[in-house]
């Protein structure tokens, strides 16, 4: 599983790792919240905030996971 995690803006201007993704992020993304925890993808309650940056990583994420289901689905044998 790939570890995905959201980016958090500090005041001097600087990125720090954040907590997880906000609620309206999972929601720009398409993502719900149950499907998000199955997923493995941290979610903050507390935080109010939606970054672009984190949407986009967030699609990104769930990208790659489409295309390794695609690849799973052709390399098992039908019988």
């Amino acid at each position: 599983m790939i570890k995905v995690q959201s980016a958090v803006r500090k005041k001097d201007g600087g990125i720090r790792e954040g907590r997880g993704f906000s609620r309206d992020e999972l929601r720009k993304a398409g993502v719900g919240i149950k499907q998000a925890l199955k997923m493995g993808i941290p979610i903050d309650q507390r935080r109010k905030t939606k970054h672009e940056e984190n949407v986009k990583t967030l699609k990104k994420h769930l990208r790659s996971l489409a295309k390794k289901r695609k690849r799973r689905a052709r390399t098992v044998k039908k019988s």
